[in-house]
């Protein structure tokens, strides 16, 4: 059975972009809805108008109410969701090739919602408790504090979810606009990957999406500055304090993109010398380190969390593992053991069209075209511990970055 696979792309005359990729050796096919906008697209007022809108978008339809929707889905799909992030909002469902025309024109009927005015009122309601669950876990409070200090003043500062006075204070008609302006086919891309005909792909996106009115790009996005210092929020119901050291990462788009991955993984991933140092020592229940690439930048976020008398040792080991990364290279079988990782996870994701359409989306968005699963692979083989060097070269965290502490300790002194 052939795993060859082969991309084509073609654009409506109103401006939706539609990206096929044709995987004969499967039985199934995945079709989604990429909204180019996400929260870093607000302004400060509507902050977690994305991600509500996401909600919403399952709520009615001219066609369906929210049981109908509910309904259909549950009717032909193995797997559907949506998600809302910085950068994007993301629509999916995951099917039988024989069900491809009827998940492609249901998730084109929510790509034009009339967010009913009933639902809007309760749906607000469950985005509330959304954010006050959030607050209530100290792992989702740091990570908001943290990126309200390193990008201060810039729209990444505010989280996904936005504030409860944002969201509560949001006019339906505020928005339908942001609705409207957003998701014009000209900020929509169509991705469809499994074992498909791509002519009638194209033929069905004219059918369902053809008489979308166009409407105006995305405004352009301004880049990120990151900043340094020392924070700390003392919130005194949790019991664990979180320590967390933040510094400059590549964006999603550089070349050092797959050396970073590997880099974080050998640092602070599944069987990592975060882990080996740090957790199994005992100072720390869970330690990791992550990286959040963006279209024009990112971070690499080395956390962990304690008792509150034990923030003293478990910062200095993180600082310790950080500057032995920066001085001493990576052994070859560190490397060796993050890449046949990393290649096994993309053979596997290669025989499913959902994990394809999510890779393919991803390229789309950030690289403006789609990679084959060889060129993933490609970038992953000319990972190097040289190259390793080379990045914590060009991004040293054995340097100033941005420190925080949360929990119930007052600590470390910041005056």
């Amino acid at each position: 059975m052939s795993t060859e696979s082969s991309f084509h792309s073609h654009t409506l005359d109103n401006g939706l972009r539609i990206v096929i990729e044709h995987m004969p050796g499967v039985r199934s096919a995945a079709v989604g809805f990429l909204a180019r906008t996400g929260s870093r697209d607000e302004t400060p007022e509507v902050a977690g108008v994305s991600h509500f809108l996401e909600h919403m978008c399952f709520k009615g339809t001219a066609k369906r109410n929210w049981g109908q929707i509910n309904a259909d889905f549950d009717r032909m799909a193995v797997d559907y969701n949506a998600f809302t992030s910085e950068e994007r909002t993301f629509y999916y469902g995951w099917v039988q090739t024989a069900d491809l025309e009827r998940q492609l024109e249901l998730l084109a009927d929510m790509m034009r919602s009339v967010i009913p005015p009933g639902e809007f009122d309760m749906e607000k309601k469950v985005v509330l408790d959304e954010i006050a669950r959030s607050n209530d876990q100290n792992m989702h409070v740091a990570y908001d504090f943290l990126q309200k200090q390193v990008y201060r003043d810039h729209p990444l500062e505010w989280p996904v979810l936005g504030y409860e006075s944002t969201v509560g204070g949001l006019p339906r008609d505020r928005m339908a606009e942001y609705f409207q302006d957003r998701y014009a086919p000209t900020n929509l891309v169509l991705i469809v990957t499994g074992n498909v005909d791509p002519a009638e792909i194209v033929d069905l996106a004219g059918q369902y999406c053809g008489d979308w009115p166009a409407g105006r790009p995305r405004p352009e996005r301004a880049g990120p500055t990151f900043q340094t210092g020392t924070a700390v929020l003392q919130v005194e119901r949790f019991n664990q304090q979180i320590v967390a050291l933040a510094f400059p990462a590549p964006s999603a788009v550089d070349p050092m993109h797959e050396t970073a991955n590997a880099a974080t993984t050998i640092l602070g991933g599944a069987n990592s010398r975060m882990f080996w140092n740090i957790v199994q020592a005992g100072l720390s229940p869970d330690a990791a380190c992550y990286r959040l690439p963006y279209c024009d930048g990112g971070m690499l976020l080395l956390w962990g969390q304690t008792d509150a008398d034990k923030c003293e040792e478990l910062a200095k080991a993180m600082q310790t593992e950080a500057a032995r990364i920066c001085t001493h290279k990576v052994d070859e079988h560190e490397v060796q053991r993050v890449k046949n990782k990393r290649r096994t996870a993309l053979a596997v994701e290669a025989e499913a069209p959902y994990y394809r359409l999510v890779q393919v989306m991803d390229d789309v968005d950030l690289r403006g075209q789609p990679r084959t699963v060889e060129d993933r692979l490609a970038a992953v083989d000319a990972v190097s511990a040289d190259g390793i060097a080379e990045y914590f070269t060009a991004y040293p965290i054995d340097r100033d970055g941005y420190f925080i502490s949360v929990g119930p300790r007052d600590w470390p002194p910041t005056g």
